[in-house]
């Protein structure tokens, strides 16, 4: 009988506690385009995650995976995560240098990870 406690237990563990493959996909869609080229809707979102302003749903979610995912490139990114993070940060870094700066300070300030977004978004076009 505690065998069987035992491995249920076990299981129950595994089950609960193995890593998500990707985050969730509840936002995904949120139409990225319209926000980056809106700063009204822009800078919200850009002060929630530099913990200077409120929080929507949305920014609390990003800014609970922000750090993980410059470090690991968006590898647990959904397809439009991934294509939505791309836009983001091509828009800061070619239209809003300060805002990117100051995120790059927050999260990455030995800039091991956003060197690599600069070289390959600089220039992008929106």
């Amino acid at each position: 009988m505690r065998r069987i406690i035992f491995a249920s237990l076990c299981l129950i563990v595994a089950v609960v506690g193995k890593p998500a493959e990707h985050y969730t996909d509840k936002f995904d869609g949120v139409d990225v385009s319209s926000i980056v080229t809106n700063r009204r809707l822009l800078v919200p979102y850009v002060k929630c995650v530099l913990e200077q302003g409120k929080c929507s749903p949305e920014g609390k979610e990003l800014k609970s995976h922000i750090k993980e995912a410059i470090e690991n490139y968006c590898a647990k990114c959904t397809d439009a995560q991934r294509h939505g993070t791309r836009t983001v940060i091509a828009h800061l870094i070619n239209k809003e240098k300060d805002y990117w700066n100051q995120l790059t300070v927050k999260y990455d300030p030995d800039r091991k990870y956003t060197k690599k977004y600069e070289a390959e978004l600089k220039s992008v076009k929106q």
